[in-house]
């Protein structure tokens, strides 16, 4: 059933808007020509003065590590400007702090260089999935804790019995939303994955997608299926203000698109994988992913067919499960393809950016969109190939759907 809905702009658009197909001085420069310059005894001067800043900064690299810290990431800012390539991660070193939350685990920060490129074996579904994620730059963040999962059915439930909130998926749609439609088709419901029978072309995503009355975070599937036994899956049909809503309660917040793939990279610089260089290293699984042919077969290689529980494959080098595969994770940024080229052309680090001040979508101008990060059980290379740790999601703030859920950070 297909419904139209009135946006903030006055547009009308289907319901559901599924766009998440949905991520030192050299011999030449000045200060070397004022050396060669001056007087022999000036020099010297010069010289001694030289020595006194040297015994400074390695006092001062002793203390923190600050002056390395500053003096590699200029080096690697001026470096990726002129040639868009990865360059190492480094890493804060403060200490972790003391008292850990319960369920989160520590992401130390530091600077890195954020984006994907293209992989020399990717296929065309891999390079469309690398687009709006370059070019590559130079990113801050200060450190802060994230949590070791996606927030569960469990989790999502005590905060609902606490609260009494109910999600977007779960409200009936408001005529003055949706002027024209017929009332029987205002009925609360949300997007899930409908498996075609038969092989489909790729070109309409109608094809897999429905819209289902009913469906919700209860009820994944529609109104005849449940989660019980299911209180480590991920939480689902989870629209941005849901997760908003959930990380107040919780005291968090949800984690802006550097923090997430600084997070995800765990440490490695330019991996086109959470776990490193290689898809299946050592023929090993690593992440809930599609096998068979998409959208209409999926074998469960993985030991999964559609979702699985959390933390079920190996955590990346922070000790965080499932930052690809599995299900979508909401960011906190609103998404425009071309922010990257606005934080290159910025010149220098950015530190700490919080993404664009207004979405803009150019195939669909109208609708408010977010960051959507990790990629799903849906994600293949026949596809959809945003397993791949730099790419980049994007989704309309009111659209839940069954492969997309969040986790939280909390600052320090």
């Amino acid at each position: 059933m297909k419904r139209e809905r009135r946006s903030h702009s006055g547009k009308q658009r289907l319901v559901p808007s599924l766009s998440v197909r949905f991520s030192a001085s050299t011999p030449g420069s000045p200060l070397a020509r004022r050396i060669r310059d001056r007087r022999p005894g000036k020099l010297r001067a010069l010289l001694r003065r030289a020595m006194w800043l040297a015994a400074g900064i390695l006092a001062i690299a002793a203390l923190g590590g600050v002056f390395a810290l500053h003096v590699r990431s200029s080096k690697a800012s001026a470096t990726i400007n002129a040639t868009g390539k990865f360059l190492p991660t480094v890493s804060n070193f403060d200490p972790a702090p003391s008292q850990t939350p319960a369920g989160m685990v520590w992401i130390p920060g530091g600077e890195f260089s954020m984006g994907a490129q293209d992989q020399p074996e990717m296929n065309q579904v891999g390079m469309e999935a690398t687009t709006d994620s370059r070019p590559i730059h130079r990113v801050y963040v200060d450190g802060f804790w994230m949590d070791q999962t996606d927030v569960t059915n469990a989790d999502f439930e005590q905060f609902v019995r606490a609260t009494g909130y109910i999600t977007v998926a779960e409200r009936k749609p408001r005529a003055e939303d949706f002027p024209g439609a017929p009332p029987e088709n205002l009925v609360a419901g949300s997007v899930v994955f409908s498996r075609p029978d038969h092989p489909v072309s790729l070109n309409n995503h109608y094809q897999w997608w429905s819209y289902v009355p009913g469906a919700n975070w209860r009820h994944p599937l529609g109104p005849r299926s449940n989660i019980k036994g299911k209180a480590k899956y991920p939480v689902v049909h989870i629209a941005y203000e849901d997760a908003l809503a959930y990380a107040n309660w919780a005291g968090k917040r949800l984690p802006t698109e550097a923090e997430w793939e600084f997070a995800a990279r765990g440490g490695l610089t330019g991996k086109p994988f959470v776990w490193g260089e290689q898809f299946r290293p050592d023929g090993r699984w690593m992440a809930n992913t599609h096998q068979g042919h998409f959208p209409n077969t999926d074998t469960g290689e993985d030991g999964y067919v559609g979702i699985a529980p959390v933390a079920q494959f190996p955590s990346n080098n922070y000790g965080l499960y499932d930052m690809a595969g599995n299900v979508w994770q909401w960011a906190s940024d609103w998404y425009r393809p071309d922010y990257y080229q606005q934080l290159l052309a910025a010149g220098g680090v950015a530190r700490n950016p919080q993404g664009p001040d207004a979405s803009f979508d150019p195939k669909e101008p109208r609708e408010p969109k977010r960051v959507m990060r990790g990629g799903s059980f849906l994600c293949t290379d026949q596809y959809c190939s945003r397993y791949m740790v730099g790419t980049r999601g994007k989704g309309e703030v009111s659209t839940g759907t069954n492969h997309l859920g969040f986790r939280c950070v909390k600052p320090h």
